[in-house]
Parts: structure tokens; sequence; C-alpha cells
């Protein structure tokens, strides 16, 4: 009898530890559950959260006012300036001209000849006042300088207006003489090089760095021509008759205005005139200008041409264009270049 209570005591022992067992693991189910629910539940709350204030962010950023960066100012190219000019001659020598003018003679006849030192000096003094004999021998001097190391295929030590440059393949003249300011055509002219295309990659050549500009004295049918500011040599020319003057003020010379002994129609007798014919007025060259300032503003129809009637030259008979000897028209062409180089019409 006691051994089957102690069987019957063991056996309830054991029942309410398996009772106890189960509600332990049913206790830690449910906290089990529970907290992974709980996870589930805030922690989605929490993303929401963080994709609301992202969401926030950029609909700030978005809604911000936009920061707009100015795009800097283009200021235009000021239009460049020839040397000052004096009009009015002195009546007497200037003595410090006369000094410049004979250490220039030493520099160039110095050993070895100092060219470029002299013709900056020399340029520099033309704007000093002189009376007109000082101011024509400086101008023939200059002129003189001018073909040793301009029209010439020498290149002088310190010379910031003429320099070499090694041709690459794919270079033309033409490309060459838009990188200069210049046309191509002076650039053939000083290289001597007889056709275009017999430009030849690797070989050296002369550049000058342009642009040109001219100046026309009404009052002493003189045009100056210029390199940047360096005077380089003078013509003479015809200009406008009284009642057809050519108007005073800085012109530029017209793109696309360059040509070669065009057809031609007379605005007042309507007839049209070509190369062939004897009585052509225009010469060998056409340069079509276009006004910038002055009187010159807005005006068209004016140019500097080419005459085959030499006692054109010197008077006031045109309408209003400015002629040249053909020689001189045709060294003045291939000088200018389209769109920079300036015309600035005086007194």
């Amino acid at each position: 009898m006691a051994r089957h209570l102690k069987s019957l005591y063991s056996r309830r022992k054991v029942r309410k530890r398996m009772r106890m067992g189960v509600i332990s693991a049913l206790i830690i189910i449910t906290v089990f559950i529970g907290i992974r629910y709980a996870h589930r539940l805030f922690g989605r709350d929490q993303d929401q959260a963080a994709a609301a204030s992202a969401n926030n962010n950029i609909k700030e950023q978005t809604n911000a006012p936009a920061v707009v960066v100015p795009k800097p100012t283009r200021r235009p190219v000021p239009e460049p300036k020839l040397s000052k000019i004096i009009l009015e001659p002195t009546s007497k020598p200037n003595p410090k001209v006369a000094d410049f003018i004979n250490q220039a003679t030493e520099l160039i006849n110095g050993k070895p000849a100092r060219i470029i030192e002299a013709r900056d000096g020399l340029n520099e003094t033309l704007s000093m006042p002189m009376n007109n004999v000082q101011r024509t021998v400086i101008k023939q001097k200059l002129s003189g300088l001018a073909d040793e190391w301009l029209f010439s295929r020498s290149i002088f030590p310190r010379d910031r207006l003429c320099s070499r440059y090694k041709v690459v393949s794919g270079n033309l003249l033409s490309s060459i003489g838009k990188e200069h300011k210049v046309p191509w055509e002076i650039l053939m002219k000083v290289n001597k090089i007889s056709r275009p295309e017999l430009l030849k990659a690797g070989e050296t050549i002369k550049v000058i760095h342009g642009p040109f500009h001219v100046r026309v004295y009404r009052s002493t049918f003189k045009m100056d021509l210029y390199l940047q500011h360096t005077f380089v040599r003078s013509f003479n020319v015809g200009i406008g008759r009284p009642g057809r003057e050519t108007p005073t003020g800085l012109w530029r010379v017209k793109r696309g205005g360059k040509m070669i002994s065009p057809k031609w129609t007379d605005p007042d007798t309507h007839k049209t005139y070509t190369a062939k014919d004897r009585d052509y007025p225009l010469g060998s060259r056409w340069i079509a200008l276009e006004g910038i300032s002055g009187e010159a503003q807005g005006r068209r129809g004016f140019a500097i041409h080419g005459t085959k009637i030499p006692e054109e030259i010197g008077i006031a008979g045109s309408r209003g264009c400015i002629r040249l000897y053909n020689v001189d028209a045709i060294l003045v062409y291939s000088l200018l270049k389209q769109g920079l180089s300036q015309v600035e019409v005086v007194d």
C-alpha cells in the first residue's frame, strides 16, 4: 500500500512538473511573440517616421528658394585706339624731338643695328608737339624701318609685333592669319610663299601680330597705316567731294566686304560696271566699311578702293569713298582684317 501511494505521488509530481513546463513554455512563447510583434510594430513606426522625416527634408529642399548664381558679366571688348593726334604743328622745331631723331639714327646705324629700339622710340615721339618737317622725317624713318622688320622675312629680337611660328599638320595660312588677326595674304607675301597650298608642316614662318588700322586726314589727303599702335607708313588718298564728303568718325572693315574688282552699279546713273570696262571706277580692290561712331555711325555704302585714274588721288572728287593708287590699294587690302581693322577719318 505504501509503495502504491509513493508511486501515485511520483506520478502527480511528474504531471505537475509537466504542467509547469508547459506553462513556462507558453509564457516564453507569449513573451517572444509579444516582443517580436512589438518590434515589428514600433520598428515600422520608426521606419515610417524616418521616411516622413526624409520626405520632409526633400520637400523643404524642394520648396526652399533656389540659389541663383549670377553669370559673370561679359564686358564688351574696348575698341582699340590709335596714337594721340597732334593736329596743330608747332612754328619751330621741338629740340627734344630733334634729340630723339638723332638717338634713333645712332641706333639704326649701330653695329649691330637696333632696329626695334629705334622703331619704338620714334613711334612714341610721334605723340609729341613738333613742326611738319620733323613729323615728316620721323614718318619717313619709320616707313624705311618697316621694310626691314615688317615687310621682310627678318625677325628681330624683342619684337612684340612679329615672331616665328612652326607649322603643324592641318595648318592653313588662313587659319594662322585668323589666329594672329591679319589676312593670310600678308603672311604669304612676307614669307615669299607663291601659293597658299604650298605651306608645309614642320617649316617655320614669320607671323605678324595684328590687327592693322588706318587713319585718314581729310585736310592733307593722307592715310596713315598702323600695326596695332605702331606707325608703318603713309599713303596719298582721294576723298569725297563737297556735298558728298567722306564722313568723319570711326569705321570698321565690314565682314565679307573685301572684294577684288567687284561689279558695281553707280547709285546716281544706275549704270553697272565690270572690271573689264575701260571706265571701271573702282580699281583693283574694294574694302567696304561700316560706321561705328561720330558722323560715320550707322553709315553704309562707303569703302576704300583703288582707281585707274591717278589724277583722282590728292583731291576731293569721289562720292565719299576713300581712293588709293592701285598698288597701294592692293597692299592695304592685304593688311586690313575684316571685322577687326578700324578706319578713323579726321579733319
